[in-house]
């Protein structure tokens, strides 16, 4: 069998995990409080960036690629869409039910991003 047929059979796979109804037994408590707390922080941060570069400016968004879109489009356009694009793929890992992924990102993601536009925006 050649790519084409492994290609089909991964698309199968991921197409029936996802796609079919789960039932309750098979659902993660874990997972759904992971993916919400996840969703959360990426609000948190959406909101913490827009206020932290229009009252700072955008030089002090640590992320070059953010900040390259943000003067490109605009700073509300290129955040909005970062947070929906991270949304997304968040969503994606956990219907996948790779929760355990999601739940460390989430963590990384709080450390990372979300405690220090909260510390900078509460020094203020």
């Amino acid at each position: 069998m050649g790519r084409e047929g492994r290609g089909r059979r991964i698309w199968s796979a991921w197409r029936s995990r996802v796609f079919l109804h789960r039932t309750a037994a098979e659902r993660s408590r874990f997972g759904d409080a992971v993916i919400v707390l996840f969703l959360l922080a990426q609000a948190a941060d959406g909101v913490m960036t827009y206020v932290g570069v229009t009252t700072f400016g955008v030089h002090l968004e640590a992320n070059p690629l953010l900040a390259f879109l943000m003067n490109l489009f605009g700073q509300g356009a290129a955040v909005a869409a970062a947070k929906v694009v991270a949304s997304g793929l968040g969503i994606s890992l956990h219907l996948i039910g790779v929760h355990r992924v999601l739940a460390v990102l989430t963590g990384v993601y709080l450390v990372a991003a979300v405690l220090p536009w909260a510390g900078l925006l509460l020094s203020v």
